[in-house]
């Protein structure tokens, strides 16, 4: 079976800490609303329209004027527009079965993946979705003859082709996040049971792309792969995230010892995960192959597997180039870090060899009451909602043992939908957010 091995080393880079896009910036300051500017015409329009055409419209300067309109409608509050946004994604029937090269852009580019919708879909009732990661010398649409045929009817498939397999490099990753949303863009899948899997150089991917966007999957499932130690420390990342990792004893492409090492290290870590390796091997592929045999437990497996969307406690792990949402927390600026290029495993830098990342271990605990601690980072924000906190209450957010803020936090229907755009996200609502600057 062709395979690509892991590539030896990662490109490093350094984080020039500047000016940054972030909505709150003095130590413990709240986002306040800013009702100025030109309100949109939208006489006779209801809410619900509004609110919709906000979310998906390109133009920025559209979206500005629809939300100034959206917040002087006599009907918005808090709690209209929570029921209005998860309604704004509306389906209509949409071809079922086996869809082989389904186009996807990405950077400008057309890429393709392909996708089994089970027949019995409706477009009332939210459906699982299994992104699954081919090999090195296959395609999407291979893995989605032989995938849809070992998942079955229960969920929804979607089956990207990286060229050439390089699922390690950024557009591969950025790949994978433009066909979820496109899937979900026409089909009504279920949030909290999107599941993350691959083959050998896709199960590379899974690894990568799940550690640094743990909060999106209920589950990952890398098989016959691994991961180079410098990027361990990522594993953190994966706390709140189910772990099945497969690997053949006798695999001579992707040695069993990678997936040995990275679940040693999970266990290291604390970190839950379910192992299995094999002694089988195949006619062609000798042991780096997936056996039929172990399909039953892997599909009960993921059956069974749900997402925490709010986890009480989060720890975040990031190089420079992956400063984004991670759940309900962000971090913003950090000290000098390393920061991975577009091909992400390179090249061994200093700072990679050390392992110079930024970490940030939240926590709520007790009643309105926030630990946070860092390593290496200068400023933070919290998104929030109430099922994080109580709004009624006065909130304490301390940091690396020191009080950083103390006070109400109040939830704003801006906030709420400018974090429901920026983050193309209807499913997880934070109308309130609060930016923390670190001190030294």
């Amino acid at each position: 079976m062709n395979s690509s091995c892991i590539p030896s080393s990662i490109l490093i880079g350094l984080l020039v800490v500047g000016s940054l896009s972030v909505d709150a910036v003095a130590r413990g300051s709240v986002e306040r609303s800013d009702s100025a500017g030109v309100q949109l015409q939208a006489s006779g329009q209801s809410l619900a329209t509004l609110v919709a055409e906000y979310l998906t419209v390109d133009d920025r300067e559209r979206a500005e004027a629809l939300l100034q309109s959206i917040l002087g409608h006599p009907e918005a509050s808090l709690e209209s527009v929570s029921d209005v946004l998860p309604e704004s994604r509306t389906y209509e029937a949409a071809p079922v079965g086996m869809l082989p090269s389904q186009p996807v852009r990405v950077r400008g580019e057309a890429l393709s993946y392909g996708l089994f919708v089970p027949p019995a879909y409706d477009p009332d009732v939210a459906l699982p979705l299994v992104v699954c990661l081919h090999g090195a010398g296959f395609t999407g649409d291979s893995y989605l003859e032989r995938w849809a045929a070992r998942l079955g009817e229960w969920a929804i498939l979607a089956c990207p082709t990286a060229m050439a397999g390089t699922w390690w490099t950024r557009p591969s990753e950025e790949l994978v996040l433009e066909t979820i949303r496109t899937v979900r863009a026409r089909y009504r899948i279920d949030p909290d049971r999107m599941y993350l899997t691959g083959m050998s150089n896709g199960g590379i991917g899974a690894w990568i792309i799940g550690m640094h966007h743990t909060p999106r999957f209920a589950a990952v499932a890398p098989m016959a792969s691994g991961i180079d130690d410098v990027l361990f420390p990522f594993l953190a990342n994966l706390r709140h995230t189910s772990l099945y990792v497969i690997h053949g004893a006798k695999d001579q492409i992707m040695p069993v010892w990678l997936s040995r090492n990275a679940t040693n290290e999970l266990a290291r870590l604390g970190i839950a995960y379910t192992y299995r390796e094999h002694e089988w091997t195949h006619p062609h592929a000798g042991g780096h192959f997936f056996p039929r045999q172990e399909l039953p437990a892997l599909v009960e497996w993921f059956q069974k597997q749900r997402r925490d969307p709010y986890p009480r406690n989060v720890t975040v792990v990031r190089d420079a180039s992956h400063l984004t949402d991670f759940g309900w927390v962000r971090i913003d600026a950090t000290d000098r870090i390393a920061m991975f290029s577009e091909q992400l495993i390179d090249q061994h830098g200093d700072l990679i060899k050390r392992k110079v990342y930024a970490k940030l271990a939240v926590e709520v605990r007790g009643e309105n009451h926030i630990e946070v601690n860092t390593e290496r980072v200068r400023r933070y924000t919290l998104f929030l909602n109430d099922a994080l906190i109580d709004f009624s209450k006065p909130l304490t957010v301390v940091t690396d043992g020191s009080t950083s803020f103390q006070g109400p936090v109040t939830p704003r229907v801006e906030t709420l939908l400018r974090n429901a755009r920026r983050r193309r996200d209807v499913d997880t609502l934070f109308p309130a957010q609060l930016t923390i600057d670190v001190l030294p």
